[in-house]
């Protein structure tokens, strides 16, 4: 559970990652790294994310090891350690077949 307090909540919609083929922690490293600018831009940063949602195609076990390997590479690039509540969801496809992963977030920023 994640308590938040602030006067501004902001949806950021499924970020994507092009260009980065099929390399799965390129992708989700890209992802992060859209929602830490789309924050930027509206006065906030990572720091001020309260939820994330995450959509994988083709979800299996053994890509976790390289969803941790993006976010980390992301987390360093964005300057974060707290990870926030996030919900993973495997799905069939995603709306281009070169993406595999989008991620939405939900952010409080005052």
């Amino acid at each position: 559970m994640s308590v938040a307090t602030g006067s501004r909540l902001v949806f950021v919609a499924g970020q994507v990652a092009h260009g980065a083929d099929d390399d799965f922690a390129a992708q989700v490293e890209q992802c992060y790294l859209n929602i830490g600018i789309a924050l930027a831009e509206v006065g906030g940063s990572f720091e001020n994310v309260v939820k994330l949602t995450v959509y994988v195609a083709d979800w299996t076990p053994d890509k976790m090891s390289l969803f941790v390997e993006g976010f980390a590479r992301a987390s360093a690039k964005l300057g974060v350690t707290p990870v926030p509540p996030l919900t993973g969801i495997g799905v069939v496809a995603l709306a281009d077949p070169a993406i595999v992963v989008e991620v939405e977030a939900t952010a409080v920023i005052d």
